[in-house]
């Protein structure tokens, strides 16, 4: 199957969709920030200088799902219809585990909307925990299940 964002000459296009029928559709990813037991320690325990940590990271999560268009240069500006971002502290990572849904009824699907969900939520507990914590890793970023249109359902093994 070729890489659709290339034309025939090679070239990158945003895909045409115009054609595709609108349907629901439903996006989950999730992720995860590994950190010190101290690190860990300060933001279950809501010690963070900069304040909550997982509130201000689940509302800059929503904020970059609804902004994937403008940070993803062919993605399609989407009627965006939910988005959930849960954080959950894992002593056992230890660390925050991040998992966001994302739903549209249109023409294509909201993979990149919940991937960048994950992934500002990340960047979000990075930057605010980084003054004790540089070594943090983001990681683990992936789809978790794609519903809708016409390729169905795909779910992670």
């Amino acid at each position: 199957m070729p890489l659709t964002h290339f034309d025939s000459d090679g070239q990158a296009h945003m895909v045409d969709v115009s054609d595709k029928d609108t349907t629901n559709r439903v996006a989950v990813a999730a992720g995860h920030v590994k950190m010190a037991h101290q690190t860990f320690e300060i933001i279950s325990e809501g010690r963070a200088k900069k304040g909550d940590v997982l509130g201000v990271a689940r509302l800059a999560g929503i904020m970059g799902a609804k902004k994937t268009p403008d940070l993803i240069p062919l993605c399609h500006p989407l009627p965006v219809t939910k988005v959930s971002v849960d954080l959950t502290l894992d002593p056992d990572l230890p660390g925050v585990q991040i998992e966001a849904t994302v739903k549209t009824t249109g023409q294509t699907g909201v993979e990149m909307e919940a991937l960048t969900a994950v992934s500002t939520a990340a960047l979000t507990v990075y930057d605010m925990a980084k003054a004790v914590d540089k070594g943090m890793e983001i990681g683990g970023i992936h789809v978790l299940l794609k519903d809708g249109g016409k390729s169905g359902r795909y779910e992670a093994k």
